[in-house]
């Protein structure tokens, strides 16, 4: 019997055809660029509101998650590295329709996750431009972004590089100094000086953890990502750890700074928590420049996130269960049929900035997280699959602590879906998310139950 890794090649050979062109380091700031964005610079405020003080521990909690998550990536991306990633996996190891569910789960939370930075690129616009209409800005920013993408992936993976390295340099200052105005100026005293460091209770510190797993959703991106690496092996481990050590390292340090430099009841949604405390520093320009970086971090988030999500549905269209133009590329390496369709995300932030313009982004925040909640917990589960399938072999990368940590995470997963549905921020989260996903499993099961697996077929074809 041929090893599990001959069998997937199948699905590798329907996927051909983007060019393997994205360096170590370009890899590693494409999942700090997805994940560094809107939920720290803006969703952290949020989190704040809900937990005080205790959301070091919330973020601590989501941190746990994603670090368990990104070994079993990284075990699987080893084997397995292809731009269908974990849909591919969840195909082979779970069955068809997982592979459809989690494809389509991944790309519509994308999509939608696409729309919330879009929508706070237009709060960030307001800080300068307070009487310009948002969707202003949410045009053409989004049209800049999908341009770049439009050209090659070369060309993304530089502005991606050099965004997160805009980004990485600013929080560390933002450290640096945070850090000099506690020591000398203000101390520790807000941690517990407005209703202690737990002020809502167990309970606000746990609902705040769904914040924090959406601030960390964007780390998964390095699999999809591995598909274009020039050495997927060697670049897929070497930037998971370095991923996760700096992801956990800049959330942790800077948000235990802002809770220390304002107190949490001054948390909002309708502005950053990290210009609102640079602006009470009172140091001249800081609130301003501040504000530039976050503006480039949600940049930097929208750029990443509209190369996964075309990446996605042109895996979606070479396995069959989508339009065969979406699984076509151009003259360079660009699926741009599936960019130009994964837009609709804007349109949708664009629209509801018209509309609900105070409350659009925390709408978008709790629609999109089921499909990022659920890829997660499919994740966890795919791995238990798959480590039992490759039992024996020796594997390039190996998960620590199998089978207790995929379940430990796929447990977790599971208890903050269902507290999404006590809590009235995110009621609509399982509310639309589950009927969404019942829809596809109709969908799949009247049109898709019986199609090929290998879609072999398909056309390379240069539009």
């Amino acid at each position: 019997m041929s090893s599990p890794s001959r069998r997937f090649d199948a699905i590798v050979e329907r996927e051909k055809g983007l060019q393997r062109r994205l360096s170590t380091g370009q890899l590693s700031m494409i999942a700090i660029g997805g994940a560094i964005g809107t939920g720290l610079f803006l969703g952290s405020g949020s989190a704040i509101h809900l937990a005080g003080p205790a959301v070091l521990l919330s973020y601590a909690i989501g941190a746990l998650i994603a670090l368990l998550l990104m070994g079993c990536l990284a075990e699987m991306t080893a084997v397995h590295p292809t731009s269908g990633s974990f849909g591919a996996w969840a195909e082979f190891y779970v069955g068809p329709l997982a592979g459809f569910l989690v494809r389509y789960a991944y790309w519509s939370s994308i999509v939608l996750a696409v729309g919330t930075e879009v929508t706070a690129i237009a709060v960030y616009m307001k800080y300068w431009y307070p009487h310009v209409p948002g969707w202003l800005w949410i045009l053409a920013f989004s049209a800049v972004l999908i341009a770049i993408n439009a050209v090659n992936v070369r060309l993304f993976g530089s502005v991606e590089y050099c965004f997160s390295m805009l980004k990485i340099a600013a929080i560390l200052a933002f450290i640096a100094l945070g850090a000099w105005i506690v020591c000398t100026r203000i101390g520790f005293g807000n941690y517990t000086s407005s209703g202690g460091f737990l002020p809502n209770g167990a309970w606000g510190m746990w609902v705040a953890v769904l914040v924090s797993i959406f601030s960390y959703f964007g780390i998964e991106m390095i699999a999809v990502a591995a598909g274009e690496a020039r050495d997927p092996h060697l670049a897929v481990t070497r930037a998971f750890r370095a991923t996760m050590f700096r992801l956990a390292f800049f959330y942790l340090l800077t948000l235990a700074l802002i809770v220390a430099l304002a107190p949490w009841t001054d948390a909002n949604t309708g502005q950053s928590p990290f210009v609102k405390v640079m602006a009470g520093t009172h140091v001249p320009g800081a609130a301003g420049v501040v504000n530039f970086v976050i503006l480039i971090a949600a940049l930097s988030a929208m750029n990443s996130q509209l190369y996964i999500t075309a990446r996605m549905m042109f895996s979606l269209s070479r396995a069959g269960h989508a339009p065969i133009r979406f699984g076509e590329v151009n003259a360079r390496g660009v699926p741009l049929a599936a960019l130009l369709l994964s837009t609709v995300g804007i349109a949708i932030a664009a629209v509801l900035s018209i509309l609900y313009p105070d409350a659009a982004f925390m709408l978008m925040l709790s629609i999109a997280m089921f499909g990022a909640m659920f890829t997660w917990l499919m994740i966890f589960i795919t791995h238990l699959l798959f480590r039992r399938r490759h039992e024996g072999e020796a594997l390039p990368f190996r998960m620590w602590g199998y089978p207790w940590t995929s379940l430990a995470g796929a447990g977790l997963m599971i208890a903050t879906l269902v507290t999404t549905f006590f809590t009235r921020e995110f009621r609509t989260t399982l509310l639309c998310g589950v009927p969404f996903l019942l829809v596809l499993a109709g969908v799949f099961r009247v049109r898709y139950r019986h199609a090929p697996v290998s879609q072999g077929a398909v056309s390379e074809a240069v539009s």
